[in-house]
């Protein structure tokens, strides 16, 4: 584990002392070389849990999100040079150094056996992402974006804190392989109850779940394009592994907990789709997708199956691709254009033709369509909820049908059409945004070919 989080600590001083000719090329080639050592991890291992180090350690549910983490932080840094390039020197570095003190951090929350660690390191994560929002963010209402970030995330993280404490008085000890020896025998009185729904709030405000998604739209909206990648790739899916790892403690849960959560998600599901359908701003549009999808991790979680966990495993790693994606190409749109909204920046495929390529397999991954791994996730999560309820399939196959619409709606909006008439010249697409969109993709086809490395459950 220290072989990856000390280089990635030491690109610190690479951002603040490299040359300002060499900043961007030092920083992105430091980071990739880092990113593909952190391929280890997924490596097929007989143990169920690897000890790095008596705080730290990989199993099938961490290791692809530990990769997930390390690839994407080249990305970010490649994504960005677009916008940061009539910057200050200095405000470049400042920024690149942003991007890299929150890396550790979600090293860390997502490799802690000590839900203490876990609780810092997952908090920590929120002070770089809101420096990121309101000091680089696009709009004058960044602030009140990132106010709405902090707010819905402490408070919600508070009785978290509270029920940490809580189960540490009860059993004496908060390291993860103990706890899950312990046999939780604590009375299923309503104060147990409490302590469970503390512990699921925090996550579920952080995946999103739907009616407490309100700040996602704003600080997607708001944020620099490496904002928005961390946030759809790395951010949410701590949500999701925090429901994943939490679930696992507190036994059997009791249906009077799963009910809400379940109708919710799924109702959300259905919900943040239809809200698709009629967005005017595509970054919007993507950020609701989002929701939408992590309603379905979020049921997946909450039924507690090993068919329904490999599930969440696979759509949040295809999701953390294909989102970043999405919002990687809205941004090559928006630097060539200035506008986010649909009717303004349509018909671009002429002007933009291998672009057009790209924005035509990241909707396909986002429709999920066969063979992609967005299909494999979504079949095996509604097979599981099916299992559970019946029922689920009714909301479960509205959201494909209305994710597959707006996602078609955005492709048509984006590609074809007439060309607006104040657009009369481009500038072309460069080999940097190609590369980006080629290391987004990559992934995707070749975890198709190999599923189970991502799939959380042991080779």
């Amino acid at each position: 584990m220290l072989k990856i989080i000390l280089p990635t600590t030491m690109l610190l001083p690479v951002a603040l002392l490299s040359p300002p000719k060499h900043l961007w090329t030092n920083t992105t080639a430091y980071s990739l070389l880092i990113a593909s050592i952190s391929l280890q991890w997924i490596a097929p291992s007989y143990y169920p849990l690897k000890t790095l180090t008596p705080w730290m350690c990989t199993d099938q549910i961490s290791s692809p999100l530990l990769v997930l983490s390390c690839w994407f932080l080249p990305l970010m840094i490649l994504a960005s040079q677009g916008h940061l390039q009539h910057e200050p020197n200095t405000r470049k570095r400042m920024f690149i150094s942003t991007l890299v003190i929150i890396q550790p951090f979600i090293i860390l929350a997502f490799s802690a056996t000590e839900l203490m660690l876990f609780y810092i390191s997952f908090e920590a994560t929120l002070i770089p992402t809101l420096i990121l929002i309101t000091r680089w963010g696009s709009q004058p209402e960044r602030l009140s974006a990132g106010i709405y970030l902090l707010f819905y995330t402490l408070i919600s993280s508070l009785p978290l804190l509270i029920s940490i404490l809580y189960l540490h008085s009860k059993t004496g000890t908060l390291h993860l392989p103990i706890l899950k020896l312990t046999h939780p025998n604590l009375p299923t009185s309503w104060t147990t109850m409490l302590a469970t729904m503390a512990l699921l709030v925090a996550f579920m405000v952080k995946a999103p779940l739907y009616g407490l998604h309100l700040w996602l739209p704003k600080a997607h909206v708001e944020a620099p394009i490496a904002g928005s990648m961390l946030l759809a790739a790395l951010l949410l899916k701590l949500g999701g592994y925090g429901i994943m790892r939490m679930t696992l403690l507190m036994g059997p849960l009791s249906n009077h907990l799963h009910y809400p959560f379940l109708t919710l998600a799924l109702w959300g599901a259905l919900m943040t789709s239809s809200i698709c359908l009629r967005q005017t701003d595509l970054k919007s549009l993507i950020a609701y997708s989002s929701v939408s999808h992590m309603g379905l991790v979020i049921a997946a979680g909450m039924i507690q199956t090993h068919w329904s966990f490999s599930g969440a495993m696979i759509l949040m790693i295809s999701h953390g691709f294909t989102s970043s994606l999405l919002f990687c190409l809205a941004n090559t749109n928006y630097e060539r254009t200035h506008s986010r909204i649909l009717m303004l920046t349509r018909g671009l495929q002429p002007l933009l033709p291998l672009m057009g390529l790209w924005w035509l397999l990241a909707n396909l991954t986002n429709m999920a369509l066969p063979p992609t791994t967005n299909l494999m996730a979504e079949l095996t999560i509604m097979i599981a909820l099916f299992n559970w309820s019946p029922p689920t399939i009714i909301l479960t196959g509205a959201a494909t049908l209305l994710t597959a619409t707006y996602t078609l709606y955005m492709l048509l909006s984006t590609q074809r059409g007439t060309l607006p008439s104040h657009i009369t010249s481009t500038l072309n697409s460069n080999t940097r945004e190609h590369l980006l969109m080629i290391l987004h993709i990559i992934p995707m086809l070749t975890l198709i070919l190999k599923p189970d490395l991502i799939s959380g459950t042991p080779l």
